[in-house]
């Protein structure tokens, strides 16, 4: 078992904070409680207010530039070769920085440029294409040769769609942003990863309650007996519990708050130290189930087996 508190490298790499649905103030609160790594996308439109909110605690003593990691990823709507470059460019000037630490390709799959992600139409999805991701790996490959960013990644890919991606990258992705929680846990992904270097970063670690897609049916992890049960054993809340399971795998997990007190709550799962039983215990709560399908970026006829292959 790792033990992630030890080192800061572990609180610098393992543990973003997610911006998702976020705004400036709660990124500033949650950089106060400890969080050295910010995780967010420009298809958040939030980008600007976090830049803010890094420069705020720059210019404040609270962090330096080089002691905070900063993640941003390319929206799906500019995947083609030319496009990735001025993404970048967007997204650095948004968040008013010199250079990304980390950029990753959204998903594999590609959206018409400049088709409205809030009122999509069956001809807006344009699917999955391993050529034009090829290329589009190529423009990521570019932004490192021109020192834009310090390493380059993927997001939600599978096995079979990073297996393609590497018969042509010459810059291997650095880690690949998924779901992962204790009803999800992805060891066939996990395994894979592993043996090809590429470092998984967990989102939805609580099977996120409060997120807009989550459906009627969704079970409630943070409700899970076996969960609470480990979690009074160590005078934790149960969400410690899942972000610690993760972090015990050796997963890079991202929490999401706006709430200034679970901010510091999240953080502080750093400190919980699961023993093996516990994570044998929390190992068997496994069920495979997926609650983020992404729906709206399927063509009509495509299955969640062929989306998700």
């Amino acid at each position: 078992l790792i033990k992630p508190w030890i080192v800061n490298l572990v609180l610098l790499l393992l543990f973003p904070y997610s911006t998702w649905m976020c705004d400036g103030a709660a990124v500033e609160a949650a950089l106060r409680a400890g969080f050295r790594s910010i995780n967010t996308a420009p298809v958040n439109d939030n980008e600007a207010k976090i830049g803010e909110a890094i420069q705020k605690c720059i210019k404040e003593g609270v962090i330096k530039r080089e002691d905070v990691f900063v993640t941003s990823k390319l929206w799906i709507t500019e995947l083609a070769r030319e496009d990735v470059l001025p993404a970048c460019q967007q997204s650095l000037k948004d968040l008013q920085l010199d250079y990304l630490d980390m950029y990753l390709v959204l998903w594999p799959v590609a959206l018409r440029k400049g088709a409205d992600r809030y009122n999509l139409t069956d001809d807006d999805k344009l699917g999955y294409d391993p050529e034009k991701l090829a290329k589009c790996w190529e423009g990521m490959e570019e932004l490192v040769e021109k020192g834009l960013v310090k390493a380059i990644g993927i997001s939600n890919f599978t096995i079979t769609k990073t297996e393609h991606l590497l018969r042509t990258a010459k810059i291997p992705p650095a880690v690949n942003q998924v779901e992962i929680h204790p009803y999800f846990q992805q060891p066939k992904l996990k395994e894979y990863s592993d043996s090809k270097g590429i470092l998984l970063e967990a989102y939805y670690p609580l099977g996120n309650p409060s997120s807009p897609y989550r459906k009627a049916e969704d079970p409630n992890i943070l409700e899970d007996p076996v969960i609470n049960q480990i979690a009074t054993k160590h005078g934790a809340t149960a969400a410690q519990v899942c972000i610690a399971f993760s972090l015990h795998r050796g997963l890079m997990v991202i929490p999401r708050s706006s709430n200034p007190a679970r901010i510091v709550e999240n953080f502080k799962s750093t400190e919980l130290e699961l023993d093996s039983e516990d994570m044998r215990e929390l190992g068997k709560l496994d069920r495979n189930y997926r609650m983020f399908i992404a729906e709206f970026l399927m063509k009509d006829g495509v299955s969640v087996d062929d989306f998700w292959d």
